[in-house]
């Protein structure tokens, strides 16, 4: 069988031109603000970035890993209920896809994801529709978890106080209508929610998401105290929601930085800023770390395998069974069979021998 490099096999769909340079804009656009905000602040935007620990990146980098992989976890379920049949590993590099698509656009995101993974698996996969659908439930779980997290909001950006109340009954609503339809529809773009019509299915999906976005919110408040704000949990939640919000408009690399001063701008324009520069770069980098483990795997990983199986067949005694080897006893005068069996065997009988596991045969 042929095979394929990573380029061929989890190449993301293209943007068209046009979105292409309304990304670009947008993203210099929000970037120009940002060194505006931070004008006549440069050393302590400077020391912000600087002044972070080694093992605080390195920190926040591994929560992003576990925030990935949790939620490569909850799509795996996903496609699973969906009627699909994927490898664990393969899944896991065609969701790694998805970081390289989300650097140019969140929604590019979920196209990357779905075609590396039809690329990769086309007959263990369920079809494009179902896989679409796929993302719903994982969706609806972020979005219920950021409903029940909008009062966080409500001081920052100044929201009337019936907001939140009503982004829950919106989003328990929705997911309610979701599950209906999981029970009534079997089959095509349907199909997608299976996940969401039993606990057993629906509950680890929770469970998943739950770790992902808790990675998350560890990883925004360890940032923010490593520049010198004085965040609460709360806080690092409203950030990574109007992170998610803004992820969604084609702003680029700068969503971090204009998130965090979004919601905390009042603490501190410069250190909040480069709080925000840091959430974008160990994200980033998490990413990487991903892609670059799938594509490692996708080009030595069969060819690893192999040689792990080759070698363990090669290091494997060839020894006659238990059975053979009491046969053989059986043979021999009884005086030289005790003397064997006591020698070799701890005075073990024949028959004793022959119940045992295969055994090599001591010496040469």
């Amino acid at each position: 069988m042929k095979t394929l490099t990573l380029g061929r096999l989890c190449r993301p769909p293209s943007l068209p031109r046009g979105r292409t340079l309304l990304t670009v804009l947008l993203s210099v656009t929000v970037a120009g603000a940002l060194v505006v905000a931070v004008a006549g602040k440069r050393d302590e935007f400077v020391a912000g970035i600087t002044g972070a620990a080694a093992w605080i990146i390195v920190a926040a980098v591994v929560l992003q890993l576990v925030a990935l992989l949790a939620r490569s976890e909850a799509w795996l379920g996903c496609v699973s209920a969906a009627g699909g049949s994927v490898g664990r590993r393969r899944l896991y590099r065609a969701s790694s896809m998805g970081f390289v698509g989300s650097l140019l656009s969140n929604h590019l995101a979920v196209a990357a994801r779905i075609a590396a993974l039809r690329r990769s698996a086309p007959a263990d996969s369920p079809r494009v529709p179902a896989l679409i659908a796929a993302e719903v439930p994982i969706l609806t779980v972020e979005a219920a978890l950021a409903a029940l997290a909008s009062f966080t909001l409500v001081g920052p950006l100044g929201l009337p106080w019936w907001v939140p109340a009503a982004c829950v009954i919106v989003v328990l609503s929705l997911s309610a209508g979701l599950r209906s339809l999981a029970l009534r529809k079997m089959r095509g773009l349907w199909s997608g929610l299976a996940v969401m019509k039993t606990v057993a299915d629906g509950g680890p999906l929770i469970g998943l998401v739950l770790v992902a976005v808790f990675a998350q919110i560890a990883r925004n408040w360890l940032l923010l105290h490593a520049v010198g704000v004085d965040a609460s949990i709360f806080d690092a939640a409203a950030v990574l929601i109007a992170m998610v919000t803004l992820a969604q408009l084609p702003i680029g690399p700068s969503v971090g930085a204009a998130s965090a001063v979004l919601i905390l701008g009042p603490q501190g324009v410069a250190a909040v800023a480069a709080a925000g520069v840091l959430l974008t770069a160990t994200g980033t980098a998490g990413g990487f770390l991903f892609a670059a483990w799938a594509g490692a795997d996708s080009a030595f990983g069969g060819r690893a395998r192999s040689a792990l199986r080759r070698l363990r067949a090669g290091v494997r005694p060839a020894s006659p069974s238990g059975d053979a080897l009491a046969r053989v006893l059986s043979t021999l005068p009884l005086h030289r069979r005790r003397a064997v069996e006591i020698a070799y065997f701890g005075g073990l009988s024949h028959i004793q021998i022959a119940r045992a596991a295969p055994l090599p045969l001591a010496g040469g």
